[in-house]
């Protein structure tokens, strides 16, 4: 069963999504500011985007709808790639440090 979520009536569809690579970094969170509430008023209604540059940090960044930009095809395949590479560089390593390991001996 895939997980589903609900938008309430009266709300706009978000243009991005959970997981999505921007310019600003990755989507972690989404968050709606109803227009009959104190946030949209002090900013505005709309969906806010939480964001992490590096996922190797805690730092998160908050960002309107409306500054999200999507990677090209391109700067996404060569995101994309550099990750593989790097994951294939760590199970070589990790594939010569199992081998490394001496045969253990069996007493019966």
């Amino acid at each position: 069963m895939e997980p589903t979520i609900s938008i309430p009536q009266g709300w706009q569809y978000p243009r991005f999504s959970f997981g999505q690579r921007t310019e600003q970094g990755v989507i972690i969170g989404i968050k709606y500011y109803s227009d009959d509430t104190f946030l949209a008023n002090e900013y505005g209604e709309g969906w806010r985007y939480v964001l992490l540059r590096d996922k190797n940090t805690e730092d998160e960044e908050h960002h309107l709808e409306s500054e999200l930009k999507l990677l090209t095809p391109q700067e996404l395949r060569a995101e994309i790639e550099a990750e593989i590479q790097k994951r294939l560089r760590q199970i070589e390593l990790l594939t010569s440090e199992l081998k490394a390991i001496p045969p253990s001996i069996v007493n019966s």
